[in-house]
């Protein structure tokens, strides 16, 4: 279930990874973001689970305004250093990667699915099989993230990340947002 809800989380993490390009303190950012972003996710799912609703259905859609403004103000520092010697040497921005928030920002977004399988998984778990369900979810965060980490060091990926994430970044991002409120009839289409 965790690894359905998630497939999509690993092209997220190896993007953000890439932008870390190896900063440790980048990269704890990273997962420190994935944590925050799948622990609010969590908390909507047990709330649901235990009947308060926490978002009406009708604002679900909207969550994809969060991918959407961070994919474009993304693409924005692209377009506006484009120029940079430095950005064009190594294909990168040279900041120092990605905040916490902007991780945990977009997992939450992106995890409308999770919300929506996890609710009726939990109802029907009661409070220990949620207990359970949650711990085991919490670690396997843990293996996301070292696969996202793992697929953009690989020297391939990082290479093609290096030079490519940048742009790919901005692309997945507005992507996702996109899909959140197309899916979700936020156009009413």
């Amino acid at each position: 279930m965790f690894a359905v809800t998630n497939i999509d989380d690993i092209l997220v993490l190896a993007l953000f990874f890439g932008q870390a390009a190896g900063r440790r303190s980048a990269e704890i950012r990273v997962a420190a973001g994935q944590y925050l972003g799948f622990l609010a996710i969590l908390a909507a799912s047990v709330v649901g689970a235990l009947g308060a609703g926490l978002l009406p259905d009708s604002v679900i859609p909207y969550l994809g305004l969060l991918p959407l403004l961070l994919g474009i103000r993304a693409a924005w520092q692209v377009w506006r250093h484009h120029d940079d010697a430095d950005e064009d040497a190594r294909g990168t921005d040279s900041s120092a990667g990605p905040s916490i928030l902007a991780v945990a920002a977009v997992t939450f977004a992106n995890g409308g699915d999770n919300i929506g399988v996890y609710v009726p998984v939990f109802t029907t778990s009661g409070i220990g099989g949620m207990v359970v369900h949650c711990l085991v979810f919490l670690v396997l965060v843990a293996v996301w993230c070292a696969l996202g980490r793992f697929f953009a060091t690989r020297p391939l990926v990082a290479r093609a990340l290096s030079r490519w994430g940048h742009i790919v970044l901005p692309i997945v991002l507005i992507g996702i947002g996109l899909l959140i409120l197309v899916e979700g009839g936020a156009f009413g289409l």
